[in-house]
């Protein structure tokens, strides 16, 4: 499927980079958008592409995908790179929306939000405070830390580089962002084929450990909620996934899909999992 390399300013002025997908007959017709990004540390090359050309070949549809702020292509401003902050890319999310806004080639009454892991919490939250979200699709971690947190709030205000943590580790005893086998083998595959890194800030993990993306979830109604959870996912549990779910109003549906967090991404699951994200989107976006 043609892609479009495009970038564009955030409110507070961080150039983020990623890709636009268009069907090939579209023509100049203003077409829906589905504006997505990945989760957790991961890159927009990361198996995104599998899911952007399915949509966009099976529906009237086009997507944007970028980099968060620090990762990939995107630049960043006075933050680290490789610092996730989630009050900042929830915020870079709403400013794709108003990019995709200013295109004459979108119809700006219909326009979704899609996340996958982490990003799909920031979905639940984009969904329920900013109204121009049509539909929300978020396919669906820390003791031990509190010294290493306190150590690096010290050491930055003291001119020291921030401190960083391995994202995944072969040793799932040992440190890392994300200590499951599934994250390790989903991960590292990546790190011939891609620019991705396997660090991540001290602050991001402390960040990680305060987010609750799911407390405003009873706000997106009525716009339409699709929910995607692994039935054995131990990096987001099911279990926390579920009860989010249940908080959540109508128009809503709940998807289980068998296997752990990555397993959606390839495989039968794959195909399982993107058929009833596209009948999702046709239902609420497209027609």
């Amino acid at each position: 499927m043609p892609r479009k390399d495009i970038s564009f300013k955030t409110s507070d002025n961080v150039t983020l980079r990623g890709w636009l997908y268009r069907p090939q007959d579209a023509g100049d017709s203003r077409l829906p958008r589905l504006v997505m990004a990945h989760g957790f540390l991961a890159l927009k090359e990361m198996d995104l592409d599998s899911f952007v050309n399915h949509f966009v070949s099976e529906l009237s549809l086009s997507c944007l995908v970028h980099d968060h702020r620090g990762f990939g292509d995107s630049g960043t401003k006075d933050q680290p790179r490789h610092e996730i902050i989630p009050a900042h890319q929830i915020s870079d999310y709403s400013d794709a929306i108003t990019y995709a806004q200013t295109r004459p080639d979108v119809n700006s009454s219909k326009i979704g939000t899609w996340g996958s892991s982490y990003s799909g919490g920031h979905v639940l939250w984009v969904g329920a405070v900013d109204k121009r979200v049509k539909v929300t699709d978020p396919p669906r971690f820390m003791a031990g830390l509190n010294q290493l947190f306190q150590d690096d709030r010290l050491a930055r205000p003291a001119g020291k580089s921030p401190g960083l943590l391995p994202v995944v580790n072969a040793d799932v005893h040992g440190p890392s962002a994300l200590p499951t086998p599934d994250s390790y083998e989903f991960s590292t595959k990546w790190a011939k084929k891609s620019n991705w890194m396997n660090e991540v800030t001290v602050k991001s993990v402390e960040a990680f450990r305060e987010y609750n993306p799911s407390t405003h979830i009873h706000h997106i109604s009525p716009a339409p909620l699709l929910m995607t959870v692994a039935q054995n996912d131990v990096l987001t549990p099911t279990d926390i996934a579920l009860e989010a779910f249940s908080r959540a109003l109508e128009p809503r549906q709940l998807h289980i899909l068998p296997g752990g967090q990555f397993d959606g991404y390839t495989g039968p699951n794959f195909e399982v999992n993107i058929g009833c994200q596209t009948e999702f989107l046709r239902k609420h976006l497209c027609s």
